[in-house]
């Protein structure tokens, strides 16, 4: 009788874990970017449509963007 055949190798579940954080992580970095960007242009948007000197709303949105990013970034760490 013929030996069998070697099972196909199965991936590390470090690989799989590895490749999971890879995504959640990457997908943190593009929410952080998505959530700051969307504020700036708010601000810069406000602040054309009121005419203003200097640009507060779009200093103000972006920190408040920045605040936000952050505490999603906590808040995603920490679940895990």
């Amino acid at each position: 009788m013929a030996p069998h055949p070697p099972a196909p190798e199965k991936p590390d579940k470090s690989d799989s874990d590895r490749l999971r954080n890879f995504a959640k992580y990457s997908g943190i970095a593009f929410q952080m970017l998505a959530t700051i960007g969307l504020c700036a242009w708010a601000g810069t948007w406000l602040d054309g449509h009121f005419h203003n000197a200097r640009p507060w709303y779009t200093i103000g949105l972006m920190l408040l963007g920045v605040v936000g990013a952050l505490v999603q970034v906590i808040r995603s760490v920490t679940r895990d």
